[in-house]
């Protein structure tokens, strides 16, 4: 049974255990650890702390029980609805403290990676088709050149990777976070996945946000626990910023020796979303080994991670990636790096027009009084000694300035030739030597 919720087909919840596609032997360890760490004792306990069914954990209690590891506790408990109580025999424990010297993890029962690169395509970001209104909306609080939407727009709703360029503070990242917010809808991101028995933990509440949970009542008629497979989230579509901080390291899986456990690596925990680049030239590693290392992934659509055994295995790579640089594309990478990325957009800092209609909205929005004099003053006199060279930022940091000298001074927020001439003064630096 396939089931809709928004407009992504969601993950439909195993019925039996043969279903799940998982080493028996992995899923009955799974439970033997998580029944002894959370000392659990209950079916439907157990059944939401490895977010399976009920039918489908007690399934799997019977064979632990068949092969003596779990034993009924003989009482029916009044206070959970009648419930057989179930414990851990002393083989049982011997096993969950030998599965845990293996891998310290437990919980939520992996995804066998094949059967979430289903989800993945269902849930495709090259599904999503971007309407200008949607993306007009997004962006509402910036002030853009509509030829810039004209280029933004096919570039999102293709799914492939945008490259970004252009002086800074023209609101690259503000674009990119706009681009981010068009994305209405929905996607379901699995707790774990597992691959040759290694189980990879993939969400992360720092980089996907779980919509509302719906928590089931146990006594009501209809129980809804099943609508789709408790073993995923159901969350926003992810994005990942990284800045100069990003190195070729974090693109890989993250082993914690010590629980012998593995975290997905920042692209796969992007996977259905955005992963932006932001400030690129600024890292450790150059863009071009940064670039090289995302060319199979953006032209394939997968991407190549390793084990600590050094077996290396495809996951799928579904991502918008959003490169974004204060330099020319010429000065950071080959001629065939730049024809791998799909497009490459300039934002450029905006016409004087454009300029002054955002001047307005961040003083409205900062309660400062315009005042016609001191605007003409800034145009006539300051710009053309920067060649009438206008940036997004320069508004609000002017403003801004403008508010900080007024607080200081004891006086009324207001702007003045020489409230400007103060604030402008902070905004560059001169060029001279100083001694050391």
């Amino acid at each position: 049974m396939n089931m809709e919720v928004g407009n992504v087909m969601a993950p439909p919840a195993p019925r039996r255990l043969e279903e799940m596609q998982l080493p028996m032997v992995m899923m009955r360890d799974i439970l033997l650890k998580t029944m002894f760490r959370k000392n659990l004792d209950l079916v439907s306990d157990l059944s939401r702390a490895i977010c399976l069914p009920v039918p489908v954990t007690q399934e799997l209690v019977d064979l632990a029980r068949s092969q003596k590891l779990l034993e009924a506790t003989g009482t029916l408990l009044a206070n959970s609805g009648g419930e057989m109580g179930y414990q851990l025999t002393d083989a049982g424990k011997a096993r969950a403290l030998d599965a845990l010297s293996q891998s310290e993890y437990f919980g939520a029962m992996p995804v066998p990676l094949e059967v979430y690169g289903e989800q993945v395509k269902r849930q495709s970001i090259r599904n999503i088709q971007i309407t200008r209104d949607q993306l007009t909306a997004a962006m509402g609080h910036l002030v853009l050149p509509r030829a810039l939407l004209d280029q933004l727009g096919p570039a999102v709703s293709a799914g492939r990777s945008i490259l970004m360029y252009g002086p800074p503070g023209n609101g690259k990242s503000s674009i990119s976070n706009g681009i981010r917010d068009a994305m209405g809808d929905k996607i379901y991101v699995p707790r774990a996945v597992e691959y040759a028995g290694q189980v990879i933990t993939v969400y992360d509440p720092i980089v996907h946000s779980a919509a509302e949970e719906q928590v089931d009542d146990p006594n009501s008629l209809r129980r809804t626990g099943n609508r789709f497979d408790t073993r995923y989230v159901r969350c926003e579509r992810p994005t990942v910023v990284t800045g100069g901080e990003l190195s070729l390291s974090m693109l890989d899986l993250v082993y914690n020796p010590t629980a012998r456990t593995y975290q997905a690596s920042m692209q796969l925990k992007s996977t259905g979303g955005i992963f932006i680049v932001d400030d690129l030239g600024r890292q450790a590693d150059p863009p071009q080994a940064l670039i090289n290392r995302w060319i199979l992934p953006l032209e394939e659509g997968k991407d190549i991670l390793a084990l600590q055994s050094g077996e290396k295995f495809e996951v799928p790579f579904d991502t918008l990636v959003i490169f974004s640089t204060n330099f020319h594309p010429n000065e950071i990478f080959d001629k065939a790096a730049l024809r791998r990325i799909f497009f490459k957009i300039k934002i450029d800092g905006p016409e004087q027009e454009d300029f002054l209609k955002i001047f307005a909205m961040v003083a409205k929005k900062r309660k400062m009084p315009l005042d016609q004099d001191t605007l003409i003053h800034l145009l006539k006199n300051k710009y053309p000694t920067i060649d009438n060279v206008y940036a997004n930022y320069q508004p609000i940091f002017l403003i801004d300035q403008m508010i900080s000298i007024c607080r200081f001074e004891g006086i009324p927020n207001q702007m003045t030739p020489e409230l400007i001439d103060r604030a402008w003064e902070n905004m560059f630096v001169k060029e001279e030597h100083i001694e050391h």
